[in-house]
């Protein structure tokens, strides 16, 4: 068994067409072993969001290959990647998706029947005790905190025992206090667990309970960090957003300054029609 989870090779996306399209991923190369969480940071516009929707299969790439395990996804039919999510991948997203006329443990349960599986009421409430949230089963989502609900939203994640969790945006919506909570449930899934999780996020706290942040620019790797505090993180996000702002700016300029030379261009060939226009009128 290989010992990457998942493994992108030369992945990239563009949206649109050749001429006005845009590049969200930049022949991106990465590889995730098992057992092991990593953060995926990057200025906004980066390519964040689109790379982890390409590694779980959510999107598909333009071109490159993607591997969940031992499994090609570029090269699978829609039914066989929805198949591969419902059983292989779970999701945590910044909101949290929960039914509200559902309780908790039907929204917990709701992956499984949806796969048309019967899911025992003990393994459930295992997937709510392992949230700590055993005693709030019969709940609904309006009768949780932001912090419950997003545990529920884990545990309904981990019902399945995917291979990999992926987590988009999964504490932005919460308080710090909250925020701590779910991060610790997240690191001790991969410490006691063995859980694969891979976590976008603009929060250096967050990123810095990972064991490895990948940081994005344009759509391209650009660089990585292992075992860095919130403060390393920040700063170098920090440096990443500055020199992002710059080659916006300097984009700016070449564009203003390429638009500048064409007006110019404009205007020396009207005059020059002009003259021309003057000389036939006007021959000496």
């Amino acid at each position: 068994m290989t010992t990457d989870a998942i493994q992108l090779t030369c992945v990239s996306r563009r949206y649109g067409s050749t001429d006005g399209g845009v590049t969200a991923l930049d022949s991106v190369s990465l590889a995730f072993r098992r057992g092991t969480f990593t953060a995926v940071m990057g200025p906004s516009g980066s390519g964040k969001s689109t790379l982890l929707q390409c590694a779980a299969g959510l999107d598909r790439p333009t071109s490159g290959s993607v591997r969940l395990g031992g499994t090609e996804l570029t090269g699978l039919s829609e039914r066989r990647l929805t198949l591969l999510r419902r059983e292989r991948v779970g999701f945590v997203f910044q909101a949290f998706n929960l039914l509200p006329s559902l309780t908790a443990a039907q929204n917990v349960a709701l992956p499984l029947r949806l796969a048309g599986r019967r899911p025992s009421g003990a393994r459930v409430r295992e997937a709510l005790e392992q949230v700590g949230l055993g005693s709030r089963a019969r709940h609904r989502p309006s009768e949780l905190s932001g912090g419950q609900q997003q545990r529920v939203a884990l545990a309904r994640a981990l019902i399945t025992r995917p291979e990999v969790l992926f987590g988009d945006e999964p504490t932005g919506a919460l308080d710090s206090r909250t925020s701590r909570e779910v991060l610790r449930l997240l690191r001790g899934m991969v410490d006691d667990e063995g859980l694969t999780t891979v976590m976008v996020t603009h929060d250096p706290v967050a990123a810095s309970c990972a064991d490895r942040v990948v940081f994005l620019v344009d759509g391209r790797v650009h660089g990585e960090m292992s075992g860095a505090s919130a403060g390393d993180v920040a700063a170098r996000l920090a440096d990443l957003e500055a020199e992002a702002d710059r080659g916006t700016a300097h984009a700016r300029v070449a564009a203003e300054t390429d638009q500048g030379a064409r007006h110019t261009r404009v205007r020396e060939a009207d005059h020059r029609a002009a003259h021309a226009r003057v000389r036939e009128a006007f021959p000496c």
